[in-house]
């Protein structure tokens, strides 16, 4: 999948979501608070696929990336930024049932995941259907893990280009990308490419690969234009102390309120000497998105009048 630089300018925007399991809450509202803030800026119809030159995702991340990205029958985003915090407020409990919390941890690595992953399952390739990653919207990077060639697998919207056989369901992608090591099984699935060969894959949670996708789509994108100048923003939030799969209505809650405390807090970087967050004297998080949307806003009048003009 090309980018030519002369129609997007100097600047490529990154989209990047980290992992996390219910985590994932934080995140989505975030992306929600960015849109309805572009949505000042460029009207109601705005979506975040239409801003985001890469949208990147591992583990839960990468449910958020294809939620965003994947097209419902008008060629549109198939969620609304909203509609991804209510999907885990509404689906986590019933992906992660607490009656298994209580299990002895030591019992549940001898037996086997914590979670069967069924109603993981199938609520993805329910809501997610026939899309395939061809398909999506805007570019997307989605990191796995395959046990059996014991590598990682990364799934590209410029890869899949180039190699038909990486053109899998977008459900299976995520299904793949989801499955944490002791909370929910490794996934198996196969593709065919337009010579009906067969490729298996056998994956765990892209976290194992990479924790953080920035650097991915940095990179994937590097590759395809090579002499253009790259600006990117890592979006990336930081993990909060909770759980991944503790689904309880009160964690739930609390991880609601983390957000609205994280808007008002000052943007910060960790300092790579001591491993402590610092503040960058740029403002709050709020003031951050809402800078982030009127450059994200700006860009993509500039890239469509650029496309526009022939430029």
């Amino acid at each position: 999948f090309e980018i030519n630089p002369e129609e997007y300018g100097d600047l490529i925007t990154i989209l990047s979501i980290d992992g996390g399991g219910i985590r994932g809450i934080i995140p989505s509202i975030m992306i929600e608070f960015l849109k309805s803030e572009i949505q000042k800026l460029d009207g109601p119809d705005a979506r975040i696929a239409d801003y985001f030159d890469i949208i990147a995702g591992t583990s839960t991340g990468g449910l958020v990336t294809s939620m965003l990205t994947a097209p419902n029958e008008n060629n549109r985003p198939l969620f609304a930024a909203k509609d991804i915090k209510n999907f885990y407020l509404y689906h986590c409990p019933k992906i992660f049932p607490q009656h298994n919390r209580w299990i002895d941890p030591m019992v549940k690595i001898l037996t086997g995941p914590k979670y069967d992953g069924q109603y993981l399952h199938k609520i993805l390739k329910d809501k997610l259907g026939d899309t395939h990653l061809h398909q999506t919207l805007t570019n997307v990077v989605i990191p796995t893990y395959d046990i059996k060639l014991r590598q990682p697998t990364i799934f590209s919207s410029y890869k899949v280009k180039k190699n038909p056989s990486m053109d899998a369901l977008l459900s299976h992608i995520c299904i793949g990308t989801s499955a944490a090591p002791t909370f929910l099984p490794a996934y198996y699935f196969e593709t065919n490419d337009p010579k009906m060969e067969v490729r298996e894959f056998n994956l765990i949670d892209g976290g194992v690969a990479a924790d953080n996708p920035t650097k991915l789509a940095i990179g994937e994108a590097i590759k395809e234009i090579i002499s253009s100048k790259v600006i990117t923003k890592d979006d990336t939030l930081n993990r909060t102390i909770s759980s991944v799969d503790i689904a309880t209505k009160e964690n739930l809650d609390n991880l609601v309120k983390i957000r609205e405390e994280l808007s008002d807090k000052p943007v910060s970087r960790v300092n790579l000497d001591t491993g402590i967050l610092e503040p960058t004297n740029q403002g709050t998080n709020r003031e951050a998105l809402s800078s982030a949307a009127k450059v994200l806003s700006m860009h993509k009048r500039l890239a469509e009048a650029g496309s526009q003009h022939g430029k």
